[in-house]
């Protein structure tokens, strides 16, 4: 088996078989795994654990602080 090159780009319209069901089985998955993902943070990502803060931030410190207005 020799190694892809770009020349070869136009290869994946010339697949049959078992190689193209491979490829696609390949996307889904990763794109399952996406949602998954993006699912997960959805749910498991509390907002509701912040503090607020009211007092703005007037000197930035270990800085040149300026004041700011």
């Amino acid at each position: 088996m020799s190694e892809p090159e770009l020349r070869d780009i136009s290869d994946y319209d010339t697949l049959e078989g078992e190689k193209k069901t491979i490829v696609w089985s390949v996307i889904i998955v990763g794109l399952l795994i996406g949602v998954v993902f993006f699912i997960a943070s959805k749910i498991y990502t509390d907002s509701g654990d912040t503090i607020k803060v009211n007092d703005s931030i007037t000197i930035v410190p270990g800085s040149k602080s300026i004041p700011i207005r």
